[in-house]
């Protein structure tokens, strides 16, 4: 099932149950954002110390960070699209992201060039784009990915300005990094807003926070 104009309900029971079987079965999309934006506050200082205590950043750990945000708002939460075989389409495309049973590999490349820290500080948005690909949840991959990626820059030891990046020219550009990856649509941007400099906790919790709090 594709994301267009009616309502996502790859489940085929929204009327009873709400938007992909929240725990409250929510209908107003508007309120279940609310409450994923509330879950992500409630949790994000353990989020990052939990990343910042693993060896190393495996597929595992996507879902498992999935599951620790959103598992109060969805019982799905920590299983990725291949359980229940939907496809995501966005923006009138169709195939902006990874077939549901390419899920897992698809993120597990994008982990392997985000490993090369070297090549993650020379292709951000790259890397990035192949998170976004990736797309391995239902919903809350923003929060998911950006959260893990933005550890995975730390090791690299830089960060970038998420919160002054305009959202159009960033939705843009990871539109054009989609169709055409690794073509250097999404570093074009990102390298701007590089800060070379490792985040403390709290000032990466500042700045995940910012930017999920910022006005569209």
């Amino acid at each position: 099932m594709t994301q267009g104009a009616s309502v996502f309900d790859p489940f085929g029971d929204f009327e009873s149950r709400g938007y992909l079987r929240n725990t409250f079965c929510e209908k107003d999309r508007r309120i279940v954002q609310r409450l994923e934006h509330a879950a992500y506050l409630a949790q994000i200082y353990d989020l990052v110390g939990t990343l910042r205590r693993e060896k190393s950043i495996r597929y595992r750990t996507i879902l498992n960070i999935h599951c620790q945000i959103f598992s109060s708002i969805y019982p799905w939460a920590g299983r990725d699209r291949s359980e229940h075989l939907c496809a995501i389409g966005k923006a009138g495309f169709d195939k902006l992201f990874a077939h549901p049973r390419d899920v897992q590999r698809a993120s597990e490349h994008a982990l392997s060039l985000a490993s090369d820290l070297q090549y993650l500080k020379n292709s951000p948005g790259e890397v990035f784009g192949f998170f976004a690909y990736a797309h391995p949840f239902l919903d809350g991959n923003g929060r998911t990915i950006l959260t893990i990626y933005s550890e995975l820059c730390r090791r690299a030891g830089f960060f970038i300005r998420w919160p002054d990046i305009q959202k159009i020219s960033f939705l843009h550009a990871l539109t054009q990094e989609l169709q055409y990856p690794s073509k250097g649509h999404l570093d074009t941007l990102v390298r701007s807003y590089i800060v070379e400099r490792k985040l403390s906790v709290r000032k990466m919790v500042d700045h995940l926070t910012d930017n999920f709090e910022r006005a569209d």
